[in-house]
């Protein structure tokens, strides 16, 4: 166990660092300064950085992951004027989750399924993020049967909800055709995250419901669901299904429900997003979220929920939320005969992962750098295409990009999910986001900040992961990755917003640090720049 726990003290403190590093140094010659407080830190360069010391009176001191916690600590404090009383424990409970992770993935066996050892690889988890592996304090047996990174597959739990209280909207029929037999006269079947079951006990609305009949336990499903990266979205092979639930656990930035801000636009943004996929680039393709259901617990609700009894706030709108779970398509629409690998795992890596194999070949170098160079092809255009023809902003980052290998483990189309994060420009988009009423939030966003937000996950988020990914297996290539790369953004140089990031000395950073510092709310986004890769 005491290399487990170096282990995860290691990746606990690059995570920790790669913040500091990104959102509070200045560089300083060979040293980088926190200017607020006035420390100074030597940091050993790389994919990412490591083995920091604090520059002293006495002489360069060596931090260890607490140590680097005070020094973050100290500067932020200078900074912002404010303090945190909950960051430092994320911090340890995150580090003691990758050693739990670390202790189960050594008594367990991978899938044998590439895409979902992919899915299950980030025992790491976001690397620049300070506490990204948190499970919410809670104890290892409560969160551990449910870990993607510990290879976990289990048992949904299939709920009988009565009739007349089933609510949601969209098309979720692919549950009554799959379970819909197993409900009694009169209820319909909701499946349930048994982990988020547990966690709600305690609501006083569900508990009554199962008290007095409206909500019935029925049961296991047959099958068992595989745990994904997200932790609260399941893939079930037999079903070819993807099921997205509610989990009241903090997870990065936000706790993981499906809120019903979110929920009402799920069809308007489906439809959107699949009018920006109908002419998108060959092999380009979207896992469509279809519909979702839940129980409405205080009366029967209306489309998108919008009926749900009660204010915001409410012991039934809480309902409402916690139990919802969403439908997503699996891989049967796709064309081609291999799963998709998820872009993440490709970056973290995992056992049979393709980047591996091109260290196997004869002129390995010139493969790295076409294999970059086909990802970058299959995974720009349609992010830019969505973008510029639709006004349509994918959230394009790692854990949203699904990619698919040819034979000889080259890539050949790729595949975006996840409807919940898609964004939606308000000047082309107007009508569509003022359809639901003036005093209801929206997906929508004016065009500068969804540019922002679209550079960020695709470009620092996600193709400098893979382009580090590529380099640490073939370094020599390194320098030709982001001419490389630019060639394919060039394609679309005459729209402005292309040409601009092509010409921009920096592109945006998430300020991770500084939002879990602040306590800022999940869905906040604030950025720091970073040296844009792609400029000439």
């Amino acid at each position: 166990m005491s290399g487990q726990r170096e282990r995860a003290d290691a990746l606990a403190l690059t995570a920790l660092l790669n913040c500091v590093v990104g959102e509070l140094a200045v560089p300083e010659g060979e040293l980088l300064l926190l200017p607020a407080s006035g420390q100074r830190l030597r940091v050993e360069p790389g994919r990412w950085p490591e083995r920091p010391a604090l520059l002293t009176p006495q002489g360069p001191r060596p931090l260890a992951l607490a140590d680097l916690v005070e020094v973050a600590e100290r500067e932020l404090r200078a900074r912002t004027g404010v303090d945190n009383g909950t960051l430092a424990a994320e911090i340890a409970d995150s580090r003691d989750v990758i050693a739990a992770l670390l202790a189960a993935r050594e008594r367990r066996t991978p899938p044998a399924d590439l895409f979902l050892r992919s899915e299950q690889a980030l025992v790491a988890g976001h690397r620049r993020h300070p506490a990204a592996k948190t499970r919410g304090g809670g104890p290892v047996g409560g969160w551990l049967p449910y870990a993607p990174e510990a290879y976990a597959c289990f048992p949904l739990t299939l709920l009988g909800v009565r009739e007349d209280l089933l609510a949601g909207d969209g098309d979720s029929g692919v549950l009554d055709q799959r379970w819909g037999g197993l409900a009694p006269p009169g209820f319909r079947i909701l499946p349930a995250h048994p982990w988020q079951l547990r966690l709600i006990e305690g609501s006083p609305a569900t508990a009554a419901a199962f008290a007095d009949g409206r909500l019935r336990v029925l049961g296991p499903t047959p099958e068992r669901a595989w745990a994904t990266s997200s932790v609260r979205t399941v893939y079930l092979p037999d079903a070819d299904l993807f099921l997205k639930f509610s989990l009241d656990v903090r997870i990065t930035n936000d706790i993981r429900r499906l809120w019903l801000r979110d929920l009402r636009w799920l069809v308007p943004v489906d439809e959107a997003v699949a009018k920006a996929f109908g002419d998108a680039p060959a092999g380009a393709s979207m896992l469509a979220d279809h519909g979702y259901r839940t129980a409405a617990l205080g009366g029967a609700a209306g489309a998108a929920g919008v009926g749900v009894a009660g204010s915001a706030g409410s012991a039934d709108e809480d309902a409402y939320e916690a139990l919802a779970v969403l439908v997503r398509d699996g891989f049967g629409p796709l064309s081609g005969s291999s799963r998709p690998l998820l872009a993440a795992g490709l970056a973290e890596g995992f056992p049979g992962s393709p980047l591996d194999r091109l260290s196997d070949r004869g002129g390995a170098d010139e493969a790295a750098l076409t294999w970059w160079r086909r990802y970058v092809e299959q995974v720009v255009p349609p992010v830019l295409h969505a973008y510029l023809r639709h006004g349509v902003v994918l959230e394009c980052h790692l854990q949203n990009v699904l990619v698919g290998m040819d034979a000889e483990g080259f890539p050949d189309r790729a595949v975006f999910r996840d409807h919940e994060g898609v964004k939606l420009l308000t000047e082309r988009h107007g009508d569509l986001l003022a359809s639901l009423g003036p005093d209801l939030p929206t997906p929508g966003l004016a065009a500068a900040d969804g540019w922002k937000r679209l550079v960020y996950c695709l470009v620092t988020n996600h193709l400098l992961e893979i382009a580090g990914a590529v380099a640490e297996r073939r370094p020599a290539v390194a320098s030709a990755l982001w001419p490389a790369a630019r060639a394919v953004f060039a394609a679309c140089a005459d729209h402005r917003e292309v040409a601009d990031l092509l010409a921009a000395a920096t592109v945006p950073a998430k300020t991770n640090l500084l939002l879990r510092w602040t306590g800022a709310d999940g869905g906040d986004s604030a950025y720091t720049p970073l040296a844009n890769p792609l400029r000439g």
